[in-house]
């Protein structure tokens, strides 16, 4: 086969994700203690906060869902008799 056959059909043309570039502003500390983080990681600063910000997204997301799982049940009683409850002033003794 000849080079010009892996240039027209290079393999990475089926799928390549959307990436955005945004500029952030970091205290010193916070840059210095990414870029190492990043060096630990084998990884650029790019990715590093990339994959943060995409983690953080990921939990609230999954908060999110388990919240409106949660708030979609059917309210359940908290009392088993039909003792009343104390009233505040006799549990403060006021």
């Amino acid at each position: 086969m000849s080079a010009a056959w892996f240039t027209r059909f290079p393999c990475y043309t089926d799928f390549v994700a959307q990436l955005r570039n945004v500029t952030i502003t970091l205290d010193e500390d916070v840059a210095r203690w990414a870029r190492i983080r990043a060096a630990e990681r084998d990884t650029s600063l790019s990715r590093l906060v990339g994959e943060l910000l995409r983690e953080k997204m990921l939990d609230e997301q999954g908060y999110d869902a388990a919240m409106r799982e949660y708030l979609a049940r059917p309210a359940r009683t908290l009392r088993k008799s039909k003792v009343r409850y104390p009233r505040r002033a006799d549990l403060h003794d006021r």
